[in-house]
């Protein structure tokens, strides 16, 4: 039986967006393009700002095709930069996978002909917001948004001063956060079935990685109860602590208090017994 091969995803993803286009085109989805009159004094400008205007009213594809004839036919062209990155916003913002994936490649692109043009922050936030937008949900490969997280962290790396700075630094709590839930499931799950020394590590890495993550409160009792079951009572004891000092509301106080009563009754009651054994026999009188 003969194998067939078929194309990686990226490349699926451009011939895909290839047939869309060419069937929007065919069947008068887009609008006829207003092409510069023969003897228009300025035609990159003009092909500029009707790319800038489709942009705006969120017409991708045509914006796109706009952009991509600036480029395409005036090489030296003041407007040739910029609309490289209007096809990237064009494709940003028309949303779905396909589209996605182009709008990170387009923007990498700009980012390897212009390293050090004054914009060159305002793309590699770009690639971070496209590769953000294709993260899975928490239960799913987190491969995506792995590769978010490589984006943003190149930004933040390499742009330090950048006005994108709060944008990306939002992205990457989101990032973070969806990492950690998916690190969060795994640990649940091993709790959940009783193997408390494969849950440990998921907790603890949670912690370390994402001090600042929303449901620590779930990883602090799930990891306290851990510890306690494998015999850790004085790490437990810490732990269930550190939750009752950070979290003034949370469905895990309860239970984390009952528990830090117990093992203080626990430890109590450990050190009064050698106190009884090293008290001297009574003498009779």
């Amino acid at each position: 039986m003969r194998r067939v091969t078929l194309p990686p995803p990226r490349q699926l993803a451009v011939l895909a967006l290839a047939f869309s286009a060419a069937a929007m085109l065919l069947t008068g989805c887009v609008r006829p393009l207003r092409m510069p009159q023969p003897g228009e004094r300025e035609p990159d400008k003009y092909l500029f700002d009707r790319g800038t205007e489709a942009l705006k009213e969120r017409h991708w594809l045509e914006a796109r095709e706009y952009f991509q004839r600036l480029v395409d036919q005036f090489p030296q062209s003041p407007f040739r930069q910029e609309a490289r990155l209007g096809i990237g916003d064009a494709y940003l913002g028309e949303g779905g996978y396909d589209t996605l994936v182009l709008a990170a490649e387009k923007f990498r692109e700009f980012l390897r002909y212009f390293p050090l043009n004054e914009r060159a922050d305002y793309a590699q936030y770009k690639v971070a917001v496209a590769e953000s937008e294709q993260m899975l949900s928490a239960e799913r490969d987190q491969t995506p948004t792995v590769t978010a997280m490589r984006e943003i962290e190149a930004f933040l790396r390499l742009y330090p001063n950048s006005k994108y700075i709060p944008e990306v630094l939002t992205l990457q709590r989101t990032a973070r956060d969806r990492l950690s839930d998916s690190e969060y499931r795994v640990g649940l799950f091993y709790f959940r079935s009783r193997w408390y020394r494969g849950a440990i590590p998921r907790f603890e890495a949670i912690l370390k990685n994402n001090s600042e993550y929303l449901r620590r409160d779930a990883v602090y009792f799930h990891l306290a109860e851990s510890l306690l079951r494998t015999g850790q009572p004085k790490q437990a004891f810490e732990m269930f602590n550190t939750l009752v000092a950070e979290f003034k509301e949370s469905e895990y106080l309860k239970d984390a208090n009952l528990r830090i009563t117990e093992l203080t009754r626990l430890r109590d009651s450990a050190q009064q017994k050698p106190e009884a054994s090293a008290a001297p026999p009574a003498t009779a009188e």
